[in-house]
């Protein structure tokens, strides 16, 4: 038989105690260092998974803050537009007031500016009917009259006028 094959119990004796020693050798030299090159590994792992939660919630938090403040702006914005609009709903019903008042002021003036033009024209005509009757009187009359019988004729012709109902 083969001599690999067989078992030889010194060979096995010392396979043993050789591989005791490497795993004794191993377990203080290699081992250790290894597991706690592990363990601090498995810590800082530990600590970043941490870092990363308190960094996904605080990323949350900000999120839900500016989605607030966003919020807060779109009504602040909304407050303002439809304050602006009403304002200038406002300024647009006070110029109109302003514009209707002004028209109706000017309307007002001009109907006293022709009343007075009326009745200074009819004044004037008046006093072109006195001066025409006089100066009609007069040739009739054959005679020149005085200022004074002038100024007595317009006065009482002007009586005359204005107790005769206006047409």
């Amino acid at each position: 038989m083969n001599p690999l094959v067989q078992p030889d119990p010194g060979l096995f004796i010392w396979t043993i105690l050789t591989f005791l020693i490497l795993v004794g050798l191993l377990a203080r030299f290699a081992w250790r260092p290894l597991l706690q090159a592990l363990e601090r590994r498995q810590a800082t792992i530990a600590q970043a998974l941490e870092d990363a939660q308190r960094a996904r919630q605080e990323l949350e938090r900000l999120q839900r803050e500016s989605a607030q403040m966003m919020a807060t702006a779109r009504a602040d914005a909304e407050s303002v537009l439809a304050r602006s609009r009403s304002d200038a709903e406002a300024l647009r019903e006070e110029l109109k007031q302003k514009a209707r008042a002004e028209a109706a002021a000017i309307v007002k003036n001009a109907e006293r500016q022709i009343q007075l033009e009326t009745a200074r024209a009819i004044q004037q005509i008046r006093h072109e009917a006195v001066d025409l009757s006089v100066a009609i009187a007069s040739k009739i009359l054959q005679r020149q009259v005085s200022r004074e019988d002038n100024e007595a004729l317009i006065q009482e012709a002007l009586k005359q006028i204005e107790s005769q109902p206006s047409v």
